[in-house]
């Protein structure tokens, strides 16, 4: 029985998308299986010349996750994964879940008190670790509960050693704790003793940016995992053979969720080249026949420097999308005029467990006119967005508040920290700390991070209307804005931007070009020109770190 009208977003669907799919398994491992028993000689991983087919990959995981189990993990241990996007990453996932464990991704650039923080506050039992770096790990974790450090080699599985992803030097030694292609040798066709996984079990934790504090441990369950995968497997229309890229890394939930689990837990190939290096990307598009990814606008960016680049390394793309951050609309042009597919937008959090808004496929997002902000979509199947003000009252269609997101993929909490899942995750509700706007179609336009707001003047600016209109410039490749500390009107807007390869701009022209499309009280009055902007792991710009080197960089353009 209907309760009310319908979502105004449901008329935006395709008429295939299921507006409130339901989960057939009882886990991850419960789906995988599935996936295995109904076509096991589909390849599961393309990685440069080899291929894993669902079956093989199955036998491996198992191999390792007796292996983990004779160690002695046991259900609910920790399980840390510091590896790259190879083919060790996916069979590791798979060997942890079956063990019963919780695998906990962990960022392979994070170094020293980095790393130790995360498995200090995890209390990982254990690490998998690329081959070379185990030894560094080791040092780095003496005295934690970690009793040991696998390692894999990231030239396994494949024959080419392509040179611009494995430099011409000798291999490294393998980990004294053990190796994981000699083990998967040495246990070939070994089971590990069943453990029976729940959909409230977790999965993985994975550990926040820290933006807004220290990291913290986001409990993303089976029924989460399985909940996101669902939504946007659907959402795209997978097809049997259909081919996902790991652009993102598999560490953050956007390559482990909508890169990793679409491919892994449905009859697709997951297809993977390493750490991302754009031009061996677009050769991996063309040779393995990719049909989706998803990835930061960064990474999409990075391919227009890639001098032959074009049209014929996204013959085989059905559909492209982009999370992290809204795309500005002169980038989607852009894009298509050089590339040829359409960028849509997607927006997710570590707490949604991948994406939970995106533009419906085949939909050309609009722009929300006050502020020239391109949308990020409508709500996902199984999702309900609210836009609240300070007091939690609903704000009305055209009205900007905080985005509170609902849905079975939002995380039941934080590991260990009750004060920041009560802060956060009130009733089971998600308050984002993004600011948005949804119209009465049910579109949702991100205007910003809370925290990001500038005040000049009196006037509210968000960077992101500024940061649209310097991309509109021929010459900036990238921008960010940020709100500088001034006595006269507490606060001036600043911009700092990178120019495109080959290009020239001054910043008394990009000052210019702003104040012809802007409102004074919003021109950007400090431009800094650097040659690439901060960025994290997966690709998103730090404002944060901008705030920081404010102040004598800038040339006041008063």
């Amino acid at each position: 029985m209907s309760t009310g009208p319908l979502p105004p977003w449901l008329a935006l669907y395709p008429a295939r998308v299921d507006p409130s799919p339901t989960i057939a398994h009882e886990s991850v491992v419960a789906a995988w299986e599935a996936r295995v028993a109904a076509n096991p000689e589909r390849a599961a991983v393309r990685y440069f010349d080899g291929s894993l087919s669902a079956a093989e990959l199955d036998a491996h995981a198992d191999a390792l996750a007796a292996e983990l189990q004779d160690r002695g993990v046991r259900r609910g241990d920790r399980v840390g994964i510091y590896l790259q996007n190879v083919p060790y990453y996916p069979i590791s996932l798979i060997a942890i879940w079956k063990a019963g464990a919780t695998a906990v991704p962990l960022n392979p650039m994070y170094r020293g008190p980095e790393l130790r923080r995360l498995i200090e506050d995890s209390e990982t039992s254990g690490v998998i670790a690329a081959r070379g770096t185990d030894g560094e790990v080791r040092e780095t974790l003496a005295g934690t509960a970690v009793e040991w450090v696998l390692s894999g080699s990231a030239r396994d599985f494949q024959t080419r050693d392509d040179p611009r992803v494995f430099p011409d030097v000798a291999e490294p030694a393998p980990s004294p704790d053990g190796d994981l292609g000699a083990i998967l040798a040495a246990r070939r066709g070994e089971r590990p003793e069943p453990v029976v996984a729940r959909l409230d079990d977790t999965a993985f934790i994975t550990y926040t940016s820290g933006t807004t504090g220290p990291p913290k441990g986001a409990l993303n369950t089976h029924r989460n995992y399985l909940h996101a995968v669902l939504n946007y497997g659907g959402w795209l229309g997978l097809e049997p053979g259909d081919v996902s890229f790991a652009i993102a890394p598999l560490f953050h939930i956007t390559g482990l969720s909508l890169n990793a689990g679409i491919a892994l837990l449905n009859d697709a190939t997951l297809s993977m080249s390493g750490r991302f290096e754009p031009a061996v990307v677009l050769d991996a598009f063309r040779e393995h026949g990719v049909t989706t990814t998803i990835g930061s606008i960064t990474a999409f960016n990075a391919f227009f420097r890639v001098a032959d680049a074009g049209p014929e390394h996204f013959k085989t793309i059905k559909l492209l999308y982009s999370g992290g951050a809204p795309i500005p609309p002169a980038t989607i042009e852009a894009f298509r005029a050089r590339f040829g597919p359409y960028l849509h937008n997607i927006w997710g959090m570590t707490e949604t467990t991948g994406g939970g808004i995106a533009v419906p496929p085949g939909a050309v997002a609009p722009v929300h006119q006050p502020s020239g902000t391109l949308s990020i979509g409508v709500p996902a199947p199984n999702v309900t967005v609210e836009i609240i003000d300070a007091a939690g009252v609903p704000r009305p269609p055209g009205e900007e508040g905080e985005l509170v997101f609902t849905a079975p993929q939002v995380v039941p909490g934080y590991w260990r920290n009750p004060d920041a899942t009560a802060h956060a995750l009130p009733g089971g509700r998600l308050h984002t700390g993004d600011v948005a706007v949804m119209d009465a179609e049910g579109w949702i336009y991100l205007v910003d991070r809370i925290k990001d707001q500038i005040n000049t003047s009196g006037f509210k600016v968000w960077p992101r209307e500024v940061e649209d209109v310097l991309y509109e410039h021929p010459a900036v490749f990238e921008a960010a804005v940020v709100g500088v500390p001034d006595e006269y009107r507490g606060e001036l807007v600043a911009a700092y931007v990178s120019l495109r390869d080959g290009a020239a701009a001054s910043e008394e022209e990009l000052v210019a070009f702003a104040k012809e499309r802007l409102a004074a009280y919003k021109r950007p009055r400090r431009v800094v020109i650097i040659p690439a902007l901060p960025k994290t792991a997966t690709g998103k710009i730090q404002r944060a770190v901008l705030r920081e080197q404010q102040g004598s960089q800038c040339s006041d353009r008063r």
